[in-house]
């Protein structure tokens, strides 16, 4: 997200058909009056830990405008402590979901995203807030939990500085967030293998 105003070893293809990188760039919002389908230039990450050790799978495209179908992939994963997607969305913003049984929890990195795309829209919808307003779309400000990987060694002050960097990208962001959790050597396989 570019704004104008805010170990281990493992990586796997889950029904991907992606076959292309991710588009560079960031559309201004403010043009977009419906919204759009986000899975064309997106792309959807599952990371979490089995036997102690990182783990990351592509999940198909679909998911990257499809909250709730996102939800139920990540229940259905093996993990120790719950399940982490990552959703980088045209690298415009990402949004981060946290699954440990019933428990769901959701960051927003750009709630001005919810003007123009699905999946952005869904998060806030879920979150219970209100979009943002025509008066709102200047400023960038994240949605949802900041404390959402808390016990994995990320806490809201560190979150809130990834999220603060306003000349990032939402690739860059998400790089920053894995590296910080430790698993930034898988996430990056899982994004190669997205590649190919």
């Amino acid at each position: 997200m570019r704004a104008t105003g805010s170990t281990a070893t493992h990586s796997a293809s889950i029904g991907t058909d992606r076959a292309a990188g991710l588009s560079p760039g960031r559309s201004d919002l403010s043009r977009s009056p419906t919204m759009g389908r986000d899975h064309e230039d997106s792309l959807a990450v599952v990371v979490y830990r089995e036997d102690g050790v990182w783990q990351s799978a592509v999940l198909p495209e679909r998911l990257a405008d499809d909250l709730d179908g996102l939800v139920a992939v990540l229940r259905q994963q093996p993990a120790e402590n719950g399940s982490i997607g990552l959703v980088n969305v045209a690298d415009e913003f990402f949004v981060a979901v946290r699954v440990r049984g019933d428990d769901v929890r959701l960051l927003l990195s750009d709630v001005t995203a919810a003007v123009a795309w699905d999946l952005a829209r869904q998060v806030v919808d879920r979150l219970g807030l209100e979009p943002p307003g025509d008066d709102d779309l200047e400023d960038v400000w994240p949605a949802g939990d900041l404390s959402i990987f808390s016990d994995l060694g990320v806490d809201e002050v560190e979150m809130g500085a990834v999220l603060s960097d306003l000349d990032a990208y939402a690739d860059e962001m998400l790089g920053a967030v894995a590296g910080r959790l430790g698993f930034a050597e898988v996430y990056d396989r899982a994004l190669e293998a997205a590649a190919h």
